[in-house]
């Protein structure tokens, strides 16, 4: 039986055979010895996104004295959900996104990793600890923002909205020209992708 440990653009945490491109966390552990979790949803304000390969490390998933692995299909998915690049396994990406993060304001230098943990554990959490959503006409939104039509999740690329599962991406629509979107992306996050930061997106959005 899989683990509880895949997180969706909804923030959610399901149990799914798939692993998906890359591997986080969120702070620390919140799960049981016996690899169920618990009532929390993460442990600190650095939610984070790594590698699933990095210099070799081996790990045992959800060990009882160290943090809850999670698993994205992609980096557009772990954006959608707050989480940013890590520091260590990602230090390109990570500096990329930091820059990107200060230039929304005019500044040069990269933002502090607090300042930008803080604002996006802000941005994440609405009530009841649930995802915190967004308004945002389709037509202003940059690749890598997910959003919500008719209760499905599909992420912006170009003209076209795809289709999101946790095996893949399966189903193009065209993008309104029009309208505004109820957005998962937290705010922060979409300007960092409006500022040019790419994220990598699962193969099987190629091929719609």
């Amino acid at each position: 039986m899989p683990l509880q440990n895949r997180v969706t653009p909804e923030g959610t945490i399901i149990a799914t055979p798939e692993r998906g491109l890359y591997m986080g966390n969120r702070g620390g552990r919140f799960h049981r010895p016996d690899k169920t979790l618990t009532h929390r949803r993460w442990a600190s304000k650095a939610w984070i996104t790594c590698r699933t390969s990095f210099r070799g490390r081996q790990r045992q998933i959800m060990n009882p004295r160290s943090y809850t692995e999670l698993f994205f299909l992609d980096e557009a998915t772990s954006l959608a959900a707050g989480h940013r690049p890590c520091a260590e396994c990602r230090r390109a990406d990570f500096n990329e996104f930091m820059l990107a993060w200060a230039a929304r304001d005019g500044r040069t230098s990269r933002a502090y990793v607090e300042e930008v943990d803080t604002a996006l554990h802000a941005e994440r959490l609405g009530k009841a600890s649930g995802q915190r959503r967004h308004k945002a006409p389709f037509k202003d939104l940059p690749n890598g923002v997910f959003v919500t039509v008719a209760g499905n999740v599909y992420l912006v690329k170009d003209r076209n909205l795809l289709l999101w599962t946790p095996a893949g991406y399966t189903e193009a629509r065209r993008r309104p020209a029009s309208g505004s979107a109820e957005v998962l992306t937290p705010v922060g996050i979409v300007a960092v992708l409006a500022q040019g930061y790419e994220p990598v997106i699962h193969g099987t959005a190629q091929d719609l």
